[in-house]
């Protein structure tokens, strides 16, 4: 374990010193079909550092990752991280305005991507602000990729690989931003979340220590790498405790078990339906064929103990966090408090409160409110979004927008989503901006995007919809509409057209109404009518 004083806990040194001392020791096993070693990693990431220095990205120029799980996104990563650039991820079904809003919102002036997503960057046009260069990590020069646009210039990857692996700039610090991460928007666009240095290094910290991760261990990942929980929870918390990662591009249950074979992993991580998509899967003689102690899976399989009995492993659940910090670190606890998000740590304070921001007491419901003790290790605010962020620290405390309650112990309990926020395997999706997209369509009045229950766990999104008067609109072509301007998660499962929704005297949507009466006779069902989306 890399146990650093708080100003040398930058990610840069935390893999040069890191590098130094396991050298040759494999730190990444990509798909079985690359090693990467401590050293290895460092070097290409002072060698990329270099090159984006020679390109004037420096100290605190934003840079986007749209990238799927590869090692190319570790050597930029920690090449940014190197020099005091900020990373921003981009999940790599973004689209259209949205895409365009996420770059434009960050200041982002350069991208690196791959030649099958680089079109969708182009395709934005004007909308895409700063951008500068896009890099291509798969360039070549006998597949030509899209022409560019105005003044954006098209390069590989490779260009930015100096030949130098000596460090031309280091000087950073922890409470420098590292990433500008967004979170779903509910009540309106999403927001851009930074992350320091420091937030990296305890948020790590905290995980990795409460999975009891070691040298010995081998953590597999599957998740994407422009979401938190992959870039903590798996790859900085092997990295700060001497471990190995294992990783692959995608979930695919008919693998999964396979990868966790081959790869010999002892920690995995799952979330959303996961857990239930590989518990529901036809049992195998096999399944307990494996080196996993350990798994966290949020939230738990429905059947907990039957998973773990079935696959012959632990299962952490207890635990709970966001994007903008850590409230409760995992825990392996006994006994077993049902529903039971764990004891926030001793960095985070943490209280229930009323809509007056009072504190309410044992196995009281409220939202759930935040601060921690040390500097930068949560989030920094909302980019450019100075009344956000004001608003989100409301009275010296954060507000996750989170309902739960804390009992006689101290332990803390989840209840629902305070905020119109709907997870759907995995994801989180705005209402706000499926909204904004469906009503974009000529024949639509107003829509309301709601989540319904899903047979694997968590929600799937139905969409409810007000047509113009005179118009007429199938739900085949509503869908194909929201496909090609949407990331494919965020397009409903569920349609449904009505003459009116139910609203309060201020005109706001009153939403619990619609999801109390659930689907009906009138409910339009994608999957059922086969039609089958494109990613």
């Amino acid at each position: 374990m890399l146990d650093l004083p708080v100003k040398e806990r930058v990610l840069g040194n935390v893999l040069g010193q890191q590098a130094r001392v396991h050298g040759d020791r494999v730190f990444l096993d990509f798909k079985g079909e690359l090693n990467v070693s401590y050293k290895d990693l460092d070097n290409i990431a002072n060698r990329i550092a270099n090159g984006f220095l020679q390109n004037k990205i420096g100290y605190g120029t934003k840079v986007a990752i749209m990238l799927p799980n590869c090692p190319e996104y570790l050597y930029s990563w920690f090449g940014l991280a190197k020099i005091g650039a900020v990373m921003v991820p981009i999940n790599t079904a973004q689209k259209g305005d949205l895409l365009g809003y996420l770059l434009d919102k960050s200041d982002v002036e350069a991208v690196i991507t791959d030649s099958l997503l680089v079109d969708r960057i182009l395709e934005i046009g004007n909308g895409i602000g700063k951008v500068k260069t896009v890099y291509i990590r798969d360039w070549s020069d006998s597949n030509r990729v899209a022409k560019p646009i105005g003044d954006i210039c098209l390069r590989p990857l490779s260009a930015l690989l100096s030949e130098s692996a000596e460090l031309a700039y280091a000087q950073v610090k922890h409470s420098d931003p590292m990433t500008i991460l967004f979170t779903s928007g509910t009540t309106g666009p999403s927001k851009g979340v930074v992350m320091s240095h420091h937030y990296y290094y305890h948020a790590a910290m905290t995980i990795g220590s409460g999975m009891r991760n070691g040298p010995e261990d081998t953590l597999y990942t599957c998740l994407p790498l422009f979401h938190v929980n992959a870039q903590v929870c798996t790859l900085m918390a092997a990295l700060l405790f001497d471990a190995r990662v294992s990783m692959y591009e995608h979930f695919s249950a008919s693998t999964f078990w396979s990868e966790i074979r081959r790869s010999r992993a002892t920690v995995f991580l799952a979330l959303g339906a996961m857990g239930n998509i590989l518990y529901k899967a036809s049992q195998r003689p096999d399944d307990q064929d494996h080196k996993v102690r350990l798994a966290m899976v949020v939230p738990p399989p429905d059947d907990l103990e039957g998973f773990e009995r079935r696959f012959g492993l632990r299962v952490v659940y207890e635990t709970f966090g966001l994007t903008e910090g850590i409230v409760a670190p995992p825990a392996i606890a006994e006994p077993r408090r049902p529903g039971c998000c764990g004891r926030p740590t001793g960095n985070s304070e943490v209280r229930i409160v009323d809509e007056n921001d009072l504190s309410l007491g044992p196995r009281q419901i409220g939202e759930i409110v935040m601060r921690t003790r040390e500097p930068y290790t949560m989030m920094s605010g909302y980019y450019n979004m100075p009344e956000e962020t004001l608003s989100a620290f409301s009275n010296l405390w954060f507000h996750t927008g989170d309902l739960g309650y804390m009992d006689q112990d101290g332990f803390l309990y989840f209840v629902g989503r305070k905020k119109e926020s709907i997870r759907r395997r995995g994801e989180n999706i705005s209402a706000f901006e499926v909204e904004c997209i469906v009503n974009q369509h000529e024949s639509v009045l107003e829509s309301a995007a709601i989540p319904v229950p899903s047979d694997l766990g968590e929600d799937d999104l139905k969409i409810i919809v007000v047509l113009k008067e005179g118009e007429k609109l199938q739900p085949e072509d509503l869908i194909a509409f929201c496909e090609s301007r949407m990331a494919y998660f965020m397009v409903p499962r569920f349609v449904e057209f009505r003459e009116q929704l139910p609203k309060t005297p201020t005109q706001r949507v009153e939403k619990y109404k619609l999801q109390a009466e659930g689907n009906n006779a009138e409910t339009w069902d994608r999957e059922a009518a086969g039609y089958q989306l494109r990613r």
